[in-house]
């Protein structure tokens, strides 16, 4: 006996309405397992498939109780009882266990056991009767799972047999006994009547035997082979009748239950086919779509990025704009005052050439004056040389003078020339200053034309900046919603392929059920024992 652990005294207890279902082959391998019993189990379905049923088995269920199980689906009998499994974390569930063989072209070729949950009563009486067999093996009797009371224990290998080797074992007897009081009363000379009597007490037991075996327990028999095959899931079994009594009625339900159910379960098979094959179709969009979706957001996300750097570019120059236009501005003011300078300098020397012009006049009056004061002196120089000595001293006199008025004459006309060259500078000037403010004129006009564009540049700047973010909060809220989108679709495509996990699951619990000579469930059953070949045979090799 197999004995697993860990064990842990903690009760896993079955939900209500939900069932267990598994199949093994002939030596007792699980070749399918539904998805409440791998939850159950709390193995995972690849620990499970291909592994001997007794993986589940607990050590408090005694060895009698799966040898009675073993038994009695081996003589292609259902069995029914209570079943004490351990989960692999090590904790405890009860079943009600129902093992039925799987019936094909009438030979067994697996088994297939549901499992439901049991009422307390039940597995508080189980827990006393196993642990009580455990104790003292043989002390509780088993038949086809059922417990059998002690007053009729001596009798229970009589429930081995069929109703029919029950019915004809008996009757065998009776006839013997009648055909032995027959014999007897013959033999001794008994009245005629006695004889008689025996006769016709064999031929009517005889005929009673004859009717059990044709209106009874021959459609009792065919309507057992029925009710096992749709037991074991095979759906291909055929009754036929013509009576219309109470077995003839039972015939006809049991041949309509199977017709029913075959219809109902070819009927889903079909149209499952078609949802596991759109199921396949939208799983593989869904992959699609979702690696459309991841390779979209990743190009959103770099989008994005580019936006944000392109905003922060554009932001910049926008503040660049906007501190050139305040520079322009201050350019602007700069030159208007250089142009007012200017001007002020134009005027100043224009004053400058006038005032240089008023000073050449004063300097030709003075030179006027050294000249007529020079001819002055020339006459007094005359006089006084008319007059001899007494005009000497005047003469001295004149000739200082006329000295005088020579040295005036030469500064003015030293200041003449310079005066000239004075007011030729300052037309000259004259004409570069009024150059530098036709330049400054020129130059406020351009500041002027460069602040209207710096002022046009920076509100272009500033509507690019503006535009340009919520560009960048647009794109980020489709990076978000795409972000969201792609999640989605992944969520969605795990819920696609957990769709298309559950549609095997249920397809490999549709093909238990055999339609046909070649139907799934045969295939199913025959694919599985394959892919379990390598695994049994390394374990016989371990």
């Amino acid at each position: 006996m197999r004995l697993n652990s860990p064990v842990v005294d903690v009760e896993h207890v079955i939900e209500d309405g939900k069932t267990i279902v598994s199949t093994t082959d002939l030596h007792g391998n699980i070749t399918y397992a539904n998805t409440y019993f791998i939850d159950v189990s709390g193995y995972t379905e690849e620990e499970l498939i291909g592994e001997p049923q007794n993986i589940l088995r607990h050590p408090d269920m005694p060895p009698t109780a799966f040898k009675n199980l073993w038994d009695t689906i081996k003589a292609g009998l259902p069995w029914r009882g209570l079943v004490k499994n351990r989960r692999k974390n090590g904790e405890y569930y009860w079943v009600m266990a129902n093992v039925t063989p799987v019936i094909e072209n009438g030979k067994a070729v697996g088994y297939m056991s549901v499992r439901t949950k049991p009422t307390r009563q039940q597995v508080d009486l189980a827990t006393k009767l196993y642990a009580q067999e455990r104790a003292k093996p043989g002390s509780v009797k088993l038949s086809q799972g059922q417990v059998v009371t002690s007053s009729w224990a001596s009798f229970a290998f009589i429930q081995r047999y069929s109703m029919a080797t029950r019915t004809r074992i008996i009757m065998a007897i009776l006839l013997a006994s009648i055909g032995t009081v027959g014999g007897t009363a013959i033999a001794q000379g008994l009245p005629w009547w006695i004889g008689a009597v025996s006769g016709i007490s064999f031929v009517t037991a005889a005929s009673v035997w004859f009717y059990l075996e044709q209106n009874i327990l021959g459609p009792i028999k065919e309507a057992l082979r029925v009710a096992q095959c749709m037991a074991g899931g095979d759906l291909t079994s055929h009754v036929q009748t013509t009576r219309t009594d109470e077995i003839g009625q039972l015939l006809r339900a049991m041949a309509q239950l199977n017709t029913n159910l075959h219809s109902i379960v070819g009927d889903i098979r079909n149209n499952f086919n078609d949802i596991l094959s759109a199921t396949g179709q939208l799983s593989s969009s869904n992959r699609d779509l979702s690696a459309r979706t991841d390779s979209q957001a990743a190009a959103l996300e770099e989008t994005a990025a580019s936006m944000e750097e392109l905003t922060s570019a554009v932001k910049q120059n926008a503040d660049n704009s906007r501190d050139g236009d305040k520079y322009a501005a201050n350019a602007l003011q700069t030159a208007e005052k250089g142009g007012a300078i200017v001007g002020n300098v134009v005027a100043t020397i224009a004053e400058i050439s006038e005032s240089s012009s008023k000073i050449s006049d004063i300097v030709g009056i003075i030179n006027g004056i050294a000249y007529q004061t020079n001819l002055l002196a020339l006459n007094a120089a005359v006089e006084a040389a008319r007059a001899g000595e007494a005009g000497r001293g005047f003469a001295v006199v004149a000739t200082e003078v006329r000295s005088l008025a020579q040295r005036s004459a030469a500064a003015a006309t030293d200041i003449r020339q310079l005066i000239e060259a004075s007011v030729a500078k300052v037309n000259h000037g004259t004409v570069l200053a009024n150059d530098a403010g036709t330049a400054m004129n020129d130059i406020l006009a351009a500041v002027a034309k460069m602040t209207g564009l710096m002022a046009d540049i920076a509100n272009a700047s500033n509507e690019q900046s503006t535009g340009i973010s919520q560009v960048n909060d647009a794109v980020t809220q489709m990076d978000q919603v795409t972000q969201q989108n792609a999640a989605q679709v992944e969520e969605t495509s795990h819920a696609t392929d957990g769709l298309q996990q559950r549609s095997t699951k249920l397809k490999q619990a549709l093909d238990v059920f055999k339609l046909g000579r070649t139907g799934g469930g045969a295939a199913a059953t025959q694919s599985a024992q394959k892919n379990d070949k390598p695994r049994r045979a390394m374990r016989r090799a371990a």
